[in-house]
């Protein structure tokens, strides 16, 4: 019946399907209309038994940490997808309330509700309250990664060298294009939902933190597409000797729109294989091993937003220069204003709010430099992801947690100890000026 790989496929309950009027695909991680796992199967779900498929999103007015800047880029996103939806013929309906409430709402006309799969614990936590509630089967399908997480390991990975053995002999069959297939019974439900052709009106209906404000960056799936084409034709053959070199732009960008789920990392690895070439490798070891890394990480670390989830030496050895001197101590407004005397330091910072991006190597810096400006490595934790998360697009995020992890040793090896770092990898300003020289506001933005 279905097109998906069986170990996608979770049935999070005991239920049947139901006599209903329609198969319900609440969708929250995947927001987009193609190469969209739980989307397909609702799809395969409701031909099987000649009902229309109906979509419906939360739309929560206090998701954690979410402010202005995210809700707006996001909306944006939404509108092309409910359009792209209901052009296959299905039905699409926003509500705003708490997430798994509007699904609940919806699900005494359901045969079966499908739902995609979120790994951080609220995610998790919303799931699990509907499937408790629905009175009908609540069917869990996972499209954000190339190799379904519990598949690809089943603990907690020490480091990619670990994850990368049981990854390489997965992904060939996992890495396989999905074909979209039009619902045979098309949808003529007419269910109360948002106006999402007024974004503002949308916008003024949310109590959200305002203070972050909108950025200038086309969301969806049609730029997350045009993006990726760009890439490739201009970028890919040149990423494997530049993408560390932050006074280049050969970074993809196309982490936002992997964290909206606006287009699906299997898609960009299937183009990213086809083209081949020097880059491709590289690229794909990125987006596959180090980004489900970072879903390992939080699938099966419960602290991996706090100090207890860093790795033991990590924490012995931070912990024990946590009282050596530091050259300065700065605030955390000093730090968000970018008032240090890194010049380096306080240019990322500065992009990072003015244009909710960051390169991946300049983040690596940002953040092992406030071990050196905070008083203990809980704060240094604490404010790099507070930071991360309020400005960054792709803030709140298995990769936020696991990237702000690593400059305090997650996923890495004691190096020689030394002064404040203890064995953790040292990053210093005299280093980063010999690989890089001195980078500005002006080269970020």
């Amino acid at each position: 019946m279905t097109r998906i790989e069986p170990e996608r496929i979770h049935r999070l309950n005991d239920r049947p399907l139901t006599r209903g009027r329609y198969v319900l695909y609440w969708m929250q991680a995947s927001q987009r209309a193609f190469w969209n796992p739980a989307l397909e199967f609702a799809v395969d779900l409701a031909n099987e038994h000649k009902l229309p498929v109906l979509v419906c999103f939360g739309l929560t007015p206090n998701y954690p940490e979410a402010n202005l800047r995210h809700y707006a880029w996001m909306l944006e996103g939404l509108q092309q997808t409910a359009q792209a939806v209901q052009e296959r013929g299905i039905g699409f309906v926003m509500r705003l309330g708490n997430p798994p409430e509007i699904a609940l709402s919806l699900a005494h006309n359901a045969a079966a509700i499908v739902t995609d799969r979120g790994y951080l614990r609220h995610q998790r936590a919303w799931r699990q309250y509907l499937a408790e509630r629905a009175p009908c089967s609540v069917i869990e399908v996972e499209g954000d990664a190339v190799v379904p997480v519990e598949r690809a390991y089943s603990r907690a990975a020490v480091s990619a060298a670990v994850l990368r053995r049981r990854l390489q002999p997965l992904i060939p069959r996992f890495l396989q294009p999905l074909y979209e297939q039009a619902p045979q019974t098309r949808a003529v439900l007419d269910e109360p939902s948002l106006d999402l052709s007024d974004i503002g009106e949308v916008l003024s209906l949310l109590t959200v933190d305002r203070s972050v404000g909108p950025i200038d960056l086309p969301s969806g799936t049609r730029a997350a597409r045009e993006r990726l084409r760009r890439f490739l034709e201009k970028k890919l053959s040149f990423y494997a000797d530049l993408r560390s070199d932050p006074r280049q732009e050969m970074a993809s960008g196309l982490s936002p729109y992997l964290h909206f789920g606006q287009i699906s990392p299997v898609e960009i690895a299937w183009e990213v294989a086809r083209v081949g070439g020097p880059g491709a490798e590289t690229f794909l070891e990125e987006l596959i091993v180090r980004r489900e890394l970072a879903t390992n990480f939080v699938w099966y670390t419960p602290s991996y937003d706090r100090w207890e989830g860093l790795p033991r030496w990590a924490q012995e050895t931070l912990q024990a220069h946590a009282t050596d001197p530091r050259p300065a101590l700065y605030s955390p407004e000093e730090l968000e204003s970018a008032r240090t005397d890194d010049p380096i330091w306080n240019a990322a910072q500065s992009a990072l709010v003015r244009t909710g991006r960051l390169h991946n190597y300049l983040r690596m810096y940002w953040g092992k430099r406030l071990l050196v400006w905070t008083a203990h490595p809980k704060e240094a934790l604490r404010i790099g992801l507070y930071l991360n998360n309020k400005y960054a697009l792709d803030g709140r995020d298995p990769n936020s947690y696991t990237g702000v992890g690593w400059c305090l040793g997650l996923h890495d090896r004691p190096f020689p100890e030394r002064p404040i770092f203890g064995k953790v990898r040292p990053m210093t300003p005299e280093g980063f000026k010999k690989k890089y020289g001195t980078i500005t506001d002006r080269a970020l933005l």
